[in-house]
């Protein structure tokens, strides 16, 4: 029986690191972000339904979805951001479904479910443990002023648009903290596994 492990985070909290440490360690991720950019690849169902609802103004040159013109559209619209997580959500859940069953098919020890939104989206019955990366929203909000190039406000924005990290620790089995070093992170990371039977 594989473990499947729900990791998420907020934006800015580190989780791409720390899911990048279970990939290094040979084990599955399966990452709701990447399946949800395959998802809306041309060709694909959502695609062709976001197209018609949100026209084609939100179009590359080549044709593919400009992510930055629809996040625009749908950051200050919560209808229309609700509408495109109608079309997105259902298409990546499935997607995510198949790797899982691959997963557990090879009798693979654990199995991680990279989940951002685990908790808004209420998918946290896919998931039999829970890891949060967590840091506070001062350095949320610098880490994405210095990655994305963002003011104040607009990293405030987009922090906001998300369930803040401190009301999802009560939901988590296990928190990362993530405010210190990557050694200090990895440390926390090993000892769960460790706790869990997985190492």
């Amino acid at each position: 029986m594989s473990l499947v492990i729900g990791l998420t985070g907020g934006i800015a909290s580190g989780k791409s690191t720390v899911s990048a440490m279970f990939a290094d360690m040979g084990i599955t991720v399966i990452d709701a972000d990447i399946e949800a950019r395959l998802a809306v690849d041309i060709g694909e169902k959502a695609y062709d339904d976001i197209v018609s609802h949100f026209g084609k103004s939100i179009l590359a040159e080549d044709g593919t979805i400009n992510r930055q013109k629809l996040g625009s559209i749908i950051f200050n619209d919560e209808e229309k951001r609700n509408l495109l997580n109608s079309i997105v959500h259902p298409a990546v859940r499935e997607r995510m479904a198949q790797k899982r069953h691959t997963a557990e098919a090879a009798n693979e020890k654990a199995i991680v479910m990279d989940i951002p939104l685990l908790f808004e989206s209420k998918l946290t019955s896919l998931v039999e443990k829970i890891i949060l990366v967590y840091v506070d929203e001062e350095t949320q909000q610098e880490r994405l002023m210095q990655r994305n190039g963002f003011s104040e406000s607009e990293a405030l924005t987009r922090i906001k648009s998300q369930m803040p990290l401190k009301d999802k620790v009560k939901w988590a089995d296990t928190v990362i903290d993530n405010r210190g070093s990557v050694e200090h992170t990895k440390a926390q990371l090993m000892d769960i596994l460790k706790d869990w039977g997985i190492l």
